[in-house]
């Protein structure tokens, strides 16, 4: 089976329109906003306008229904076809944004976990409601990390509406977003089937922010406390069936991360670019020769490290590619998001760790943006499930084990 890695041209617009406002936008404004955390860019209000004029367009990967497959089913379509839509136009855009600063990525309209949380579970009615919204994503909560399953946060039926109370932590956007895609539980006592998620307008009575986070990266973008006390959502704000159904579990709430996991993993791979980018220009600088047609045993031990750093980096940059075309073409890919994201998050902290390390003074420095990529790098391996997590959801797949089997 041949397999072509080159990305159809089709997607070179999204590409070039990412790269250029990475470059002419935020790069240069990187450092600014680092140093003053929690200020919003007004600089980002020009491409807010932008993107919102590509949303109402569909274009370009912005809002939730950019996130989407095509609406093509695979029997449509002629034999031999494949697709390349939404999710790899934003996987693309992701990694190209991010290679100019993965924080403002995060700020930027339209752009927000929660829109790919939507695409995933969405109904087409709810997709024509909240296909443009800018929308958070709040699961994590002050009792769990990980165990996405122990969501204690509850919706109440009330009537035609929910009333959702609890306390979400670590909510990327949370004071931002126009919207809140909420993780609630419908029923405590039948487990983890009965948890949904809810598309919450951030400006309802009884949401606030309680604070938000002083962090090690991502300083620009907003992490948020938030807090939901009997806070009122119409029963249609309830992504997907409102059915629970013990014997699928809580599958269709999980398919959020088929969509996110290559989307962070692609944040990764254009952070892991910038600083290989930036490495190569100072060991050329050094008068340091990268050779491929040699043997690495017989280049200088920095040449070699770029050389292993590299193919990580194009490895890492395929698995995301891979996920991604899977979701388009409506093929099974949790396995193959979990890799990515795996992958990707272990690559991107040891490139940008090993850069500031190679570049001495200047990489350790706030001369150059190597450690600030540092600082942002780690939640990459961290947010929509841990490196621990990646790997034992591979490992169930690989096995053919359940959750309960495997732990």
């Amino acid at each position: 089976m041949a397999i072509n890695l080159e990305l159809p041209r089709k997607l070179n617009t999204t590409v070039d329109q990412a790269h250029q406002a990475a470059a002419q936008i935020f790069r240069p404004i990187s450092r600014k906003y680092d140093l003053r955390e929690h200020d919003y860019p007004v600089e980002l209000d020009t491409l807010a306008s932008l993107y919102d004029g590509l949303s109402e367009a569909g274009a370009a990967g912005a809002g939730a229904d950019g996130g989407r497959s095509q609406k093509k089913e695979k029997k449509d379509l002629p034999a031999g076809a494949v697709v390349n839509g939404g999710n790899m136009q934003s996987v693309l855009n992701a990694l190209e944004t991010c290679w100019g600063d993965a924080g403002m990525m995060l700020t930027i309209p339209y752009q927000g976990l929660g829109n790919a949380a939507i695409a995933a579970v969405a109904t087409d009615e709810q997709l024509v409601e909240f296909g443009k919204v800018w929308a958070a994503m709040a699961i994590t909560e002050p009792s769990f990390g990980s165990d996405s399953a122990a969501v204690s946060t509850t919706a109440t039926r009330d009537g035609d509406d929910y009333l959702i109370n609890g306390e979400k932590i670590f909510v990327t956007a949370g004071s931002r977003a126009s919207h809140i895609v909420v993780w609630a539980t419908v029923d405590k006592s039948l487990g983890r089937a009965a948890i949904k998620s809810f598309v919450v307008p951030r400006e309802s009575e009884g949401l606030t922010v309680v604070r938000l986070e002083h962090k090690l990266g991502i300083r620009v973008s907003d992490t948020a406390v938030l807090r939901f006390d009997n806070v009122r959502v119409p029963a249609g704000n309830l992504l997907g069936s409102p059915e629970v159904d013990v014997k699928k579990g809580f599958g269709g709430v999980m398919q959020t991360f088929d969509n996110t996991r290559p989307l962070v993993a692609a944040m990764a791979v254009g952070v892991t670019r910038a600083a290989l980018e930036e490495l190569r220009k100072l060991l050329e600088d050094a008068g340091v020769e990268i050779d491929y047609d040699k043997p690495v045993n017989n280049q200088h031990a920095a040449a070699a490290e770029f050389i292993r750093m590299e193919a990580d980096y194009e490895a890492a940059y395929l698995h995301s590619l891979r996920a991604a075309w899977m979701a388009d073409n409506k093929e099974p890919n949790s396995k193959e998001a979990s890799m990515s994201k795996a992958k990707a998050g272990r690559t991107v902290t040891d490139v940008t760790t090993k850069t500031v390390e190679l570049a001495g003074t200047l990489g350790y420095s706030e001369r150059l943006l190597l450690e600030k990529w540092a600082r942002d790098s780690k939640i990459l391996d961290i947010f929509e499930g841990t490196q621990q997590i990646q790997n034992l959801i591979i490992a169930r797949r690989v096995l053919g084990k359940s959750s309960a089997e495997l732990k």
